[in-house]
């Protein structure tokens, strides 16, 4: 579903989209309530979300849709890069975020990324969150601690390794585990950090202090 307040967006968005034989646009919104609506009629798989739209904007539609029974992955399309919304848009839930004027191979590799339950943020998204840890930008979660505690040890080792932007895969090879076995961590211990996604689980962990940046 693409939910932008510009028709011609929208319509340059459906066309990449309804060009890959494995993608449908069912459905499109022009503001973030319309979206609601429409998303509960629909049912997407993913959602391309503006920022700033009329009424409700992106970041708060992103929220609701993602404290819904069965949320869609979001991916945050916009043309502003400020920190805030970045931020907003990961804890609020989004699975990825990517700027507007991303190659249209990107965009759909990334549609592919979030619906698949990874996440997605751009080469600059990845720069300046990890920029905003070094220099204090973004506070701790102030039940972070508490969460964190209740983290196996292995639970603890696979979220290291998540941080760290590896794969289920990678993360099972340097463990010694089976990539199913790993999935089944990562899965807990986001029930555990009230993470939505990997993103959400990573600042959890810089936010701590188990990763730093480099």
């Amino acid at each position: 579903m693409i939910v932008d307040d510009q028709v011609m967006v929208r319509a340059g968005l459906a066309a990449i989209v309804g060009s890959q034989d494995d993608l449908e646009v069912v459905g499109e919104a022009g503001d973030g309530a319309t979206a609601l609506t429409l998303a509960a009629a629909v049912t997407p798989d993913v959602v391309l979300m503006d920022v700033r739209m009329p009424g409700m904007d992106g970041l708060a539609a992103t929220e609701r849709l993602a404290a819904s029974a069965s949320p869609p992955k979001v991916l945050v399309l916009t043309t502003f890069h400020q920190d805030a919304h970045v931020f907003q848009a990961l804890k609020a839930g989004a699975s990825g975020f990517l700027l507007k004027d991303a190659d249209p191979a990107d965009l759909v590799a990334a549609i592919r990324v979030v619906a698949a339950g990874e996440a997605m943020l751009s080469p600059t998204v990845t720069r300046r969150l990890i920029d905003a840890f070094a220099t204090g930008a973004v506070a701790a979660a102030p039940e972070a601690d508490r969460r964190l505690a209740a983290l196996t040890p292995r639970e603890r080792e696979v979220l290291l390794g998540v941080a760290r932007g590896l794969s289920n895969a990678e993360v099972g090879a340097e463990l010694g585990i089976g990539v199913g076995t790993v999935k089944a961590h990562v899965n807990a211990l986001m029930a555990k950090l009230g993470a939505a996604n990997r993103v959400q689980a990573t600042i959890v962990a810089y936010d701590l202090g188990l990763v730093r940046p480099r």
